[in-house]
């Protein structure tokens, strides 16, 4: 099946690129903030057993997770308000216009002495200029694919300087995509620089605005321009878990 836009340009409907870690009931899931491995767990009650291979007639399982320490989630500015906004409905449209940047981070020593990986405007370079897009994703690199069972706590991640906000305020980006844990540093005693300045938080409120972090962009995904399908569970809550799709853009031969 293909889609066409307006200006020409199509997209073919099986092309559809996941970018998202999927939530599994083992140690080879990825974690972070400090939690343990997700649960699944059969339902037990007054003699009904939710397992076919126990001898039951379905399978009906309890499952213990936490968006924010365990996978794809996306978030919203509820996450460091005293009111608990909630991130559902957020996401409206069908198709975001959306640009996949791999990164090398900047290194940068820290007033604890550790070594910092950051995303920093000199990161960024010049690759960003002139570029429109609603939606960033940010593949750093190395972009091993241990990403996928990574266990993050006192790892001290890569994260994001506040210096690359006047970089996407002019792209128009207002759905920002990660593949690490956290835009802000693992340890910063509650700052959460990037997150106050991207919501415009307490002064400027930007509701509108989302973060999604522990993506994994695929190695064989160039950089450029996709279409975004952001796919969110229906959770009243400051993150929920979430499914990135992207869409290669063609153009007709002619066109090219």
């Amino acid at each position: 099946m293909q889609l066409f836009l307006e200006d020409g340009s199509y997209l073919l409907m099986n092309e559809g690129i996941d970018c998202s870690i999927p939530l599994t009931a083992s140690e080879e899931n990825p974690t972070a903030w400090y939690v343990a491995a997700p649960s699944f767990e059969v339902v037990r009650e007054n003699g009904w057993i939710g397992s076919v291979n126990e001898g039951g007639s379905v399978n009906f399982r309890n499952i213990h997770f936490n968006p924010h320490g365990h996978g794809t989630h996306t978030e919203c500015l509820g996450h460091i308000t005293p009111t608990v906004y909630s991130v559902n409905g957020l996401v409206n449209k069908l198709f975001y216009q959306a640009h996949v940047v791999s990164v090398v981070p900047t290194l940068i020593e820290n007033a604890d002495g550790q070594m910092d990986s950051v995303i920093t405007a000199e990161s960024l370079g010049d690759i960003l200029d002139a570029l429109k897009a609603e939606a960033i994703l940010f593949r750093t690199l190395p972009n091993d694919t241990d990403k996928l069972s990574k266990h993050y706590s006192e790892t001290n991640p890569t994260y994001c300087s506040t210096d690359i906000l006047p970089i996407l305020e002019n792209m128009g980006v207002r759905h920002l995509l990660i593949d690490t844990p956290s835009v802000d540093r693992e340890s910063d005693g509650g700052v959460l620089a990037f997150h106050h300045a991207f919501w415009g938080v307490p002064n400027d409120l930007q509701h509108d605005k989302t973060i999604t972090e522990l993506i994994f962009v695929p190695n064989e995904v160039k950089d450029g321009p996709y279409l975004l399908n952001l796919q969110t569970a229906a959770f009243e809550n400051d993150a929920t878990p979430s499914r990135p799709v992207i869409y290669p853009i063609h153009r007709n031969e002619e066109e090219q």
